[in-house]
């Protein structure tokens, strides 16, 4: 498969299952509302962010309207360095790690554009696609759908431990959606395998390394 084909396929893949999954959650539950997968450990958890990823809110709507815009910005600087990795044939798993990253953002790109336009709100009752009274917000100001949920630990601190004994102890409290997996992957991929992908040049330089 050719290297462009692969990296629209990975593009495609990831947006359609972060906005398939955002779409269901968004018609089928209210916020708050939550289900176990596999347990109390692992949960669907519908809240909506206005801000960055993993939950983190950024400067209320001045500060969404900026993230959105530096998004879009990134999303076109990420499209012209694949670009050119494919044209110099860069290491196939490092054109996958950054359609991961460039999937990720478009996806919660989509929905800081459009949401609050197509959408009603999920405040007590269940989304309506395209309401007729017109949407929750206005174009650029849609809230980012989260839904995935993995309180592994929950727990309390020993008396014992200083300063944090009696306290409550919980390890990946954030809630994150497909998008926000997808860059989390793409990052984790380069950091892993970057002495693959790279390797440096007799001049002391460094560059991709190129299969085959």
């Amino acid at each position: 498969m050719k290297r462009r084909w692969l990296v629209v396929l990975v593009i495609f893949g990831v947006l359609l299952v972060d906005q398939c999954s955002k779409f269901w959650v968004k018609l089928n539950m209210m916020s708050d509302d939550e289900f176990f997968i596999f347990g109390s450990w692992s949960r669907i958890h519908f809240i909506e962010n206005p801000g960055m990823a993993f939950g983190m809110e950024f400067g209320g709507n001045y500060g969404k309207l900026m993230l959105t815009i530096f998004r879009i910005i990134a999303v076109f600087v990420l499209i012209y360095i694949i670009r050119n990795q494919i044209k110099i044939k860069a290491h196939t798993g490092f054109l996958v790690a950054l359609s991961f990253i460039l999937a990720g953002a478009m996806g919660n790109i989509i929905d800081s554009i459009f949401y609050g336009v197509i959408f009603s709100h999920s405040d007590g009752q269940l989304a309506t696609l395209f309401p007729p009274e017109g949407g929750y917000g206005t174009l650029f100001h849609g809230k980012v759908v989260d839904m995935l949920y993995f309180p592994m630990v929950s727990t309390t601190w020993s008396e014992w431990v200083p300063y944090f004994g009696g306290r409550h102890l919980s390890f990946f409290d954030p809630i994150f959606n497909i998008a926000d997996a997808a860059i989390s992957t793409g990052v984790v991929i380069i950091l892993l395998f970057q002495k693959k992908f790279f390797k440096d040049e007799e001049t002391g330089g460094s560059h991709v390394v190129s299969e085959g």
